[in-house]
């Protein structure tokens, strides 16, 4: 009976450590698994981090490169008024010498014809010389355009001859004038206007947003998981 009864109590000690190992063993896979969830939560709170980041980054460089070229470009020039402007005159004048770019360090002579545009401004009643855009008129303000230089000089007075024949005496073209009258000149287009200027800093914007938002949400779920942990550590 001893042996027997001895038998008894082993082997109740036995499923008794055995059913403890396996409530423990199921405690520790939930812990690990609990670990591998945080871990991989980190992980993409990490890169989407990262991610923000370079958004916000990337967005200023953008607006760093906008600011030197179309907004410098827009904030200088002068011509701000629209208005309409009637043809009075256009006539091809004398040929303007041009060079073109043969190869690494070679220059090449060409020639264009000046086309010379007369335009009354309506607004302000003024005769203004037409160029047909800022770099047109850096170039040379007193031609209307300025071909790209070509060795073909044929092809560039063809271009210039079919816009003078577009350009018609008691035309009506649309135009840009200088309110201040420190300009007398007029343009046809602008290089950058309000919707070319809103365009581009539209999308750097929006990824400056974008990236912000990430940033913060990232953040306040950190924030947030963190308080979760001190209230459940005090009702503990």
């Amino acid at each position: 009976m001893f042996f027997v009864t001895g038998a008894k109590s082993a082997g109740g000690a036995s499923s008794g450590g055995g059913a403890t190992r396996s409530i423990y063993q199921k405690f520790r896979d939930v812990d690990l698994l609990d670990k591998k969830t945080v871990t991989a939560l980190k992980a993409g709170e990490d890169r989407a981090i990262l991610l923000g980041l370079a958004m916000v980054i990337a967005s200023i460089m953008m607006y760093f490169v906008l600011g030197i070229t179309i907004l410098r470009s827009y904030a200088d020039s002068v011509w701000t008024e629209e208005s309409v402007c009637i043809v009075v005159n256009s006539t091809i004048t004398a040929d303007v010498n041009c060079s073109y770019s043969c190869g690494s360090d070679c220059w090449r002579g060409s020639k264009y014809p000046c086309l010379q545009v007369y335009v009354s401004v309506n607004t302000t009643g003024r005769l203004s010389r037409l160029s047909h855009n800022e770099e047109s008129w850096d170039s040379n303000f007193e031609c209307f355009y300025v071909p790209k230089c070509q060795k073909d000089t044929a092809a560039m007075h063809h271009m210039i001859v079919n816009i003078s024949e577009r350009l018609k005496p008691h035309q009506q073209v649309p135009c840009y004038y200088d309110p201040s009258d420190q300009q007398e000149s007029a343009l046809l287009t602008r290089l950058y206007g309000h919707s070319a200027v809103f365009y581009s800093l539209f999308w750097p914007s929006c990824m400056l947003t974008g990236g912000t938002a990430i940033i913060f949400m990232v953040k306040l779920t950190q924030y947030l998981s963190i308080m979760c942990e001190q209230v459940v550590k005090i009702k503990r």
